[in-house]
């Protein structure tokens, strides 16, 4: 069988193709219905995983403290902040300006 051109460059729907009137619509197949259920099979397998806590109530208290996580956290921002520059306010900045009266 021979293709014509029509039916080789088959013209597609008006607009946006998955949206509206004349969308395209995918067919159901056994199989797209097959991988559906293994994809939400996947999915359910890892929400029961997240159900239960990766550890135990003794070992989350207290893992931050050791780690020192705070510490760490107040160490960077100190020296971010002896990078930037100091504070300048408008008096520093303006202060050759200052007039002294002698004659008082």
């Amino acid at each position: 069988m021979q293709l014509t051109l029509v039916q080789f460059f088959k013209k597609s729907v008006n607009g946006h193709i998955f949206r509206g009137k004349y969308r395209l619509v995918k067919r159901v197949t056994p199989r797209s219905v097959e991988s559906l259920r293994r994809d939400y099979e996947q999915t359910e397998r890892n929400m029961s995983l997240l159900l239960k806590p990766y550890l135990m109530p003794e070992q989350s208290s207290g893992h931050a403290k050791e780690l020192a996580k705070k510490q760490q956290t107040l160490n960077k921002w100190r020296e971010n902040q002896l990078k930037m520059k100091p504070h300048v306010s408008i008096a520093d900045r303006l202060g050759h300006l200052n007039i002294r009266n002698i004659w008082d």
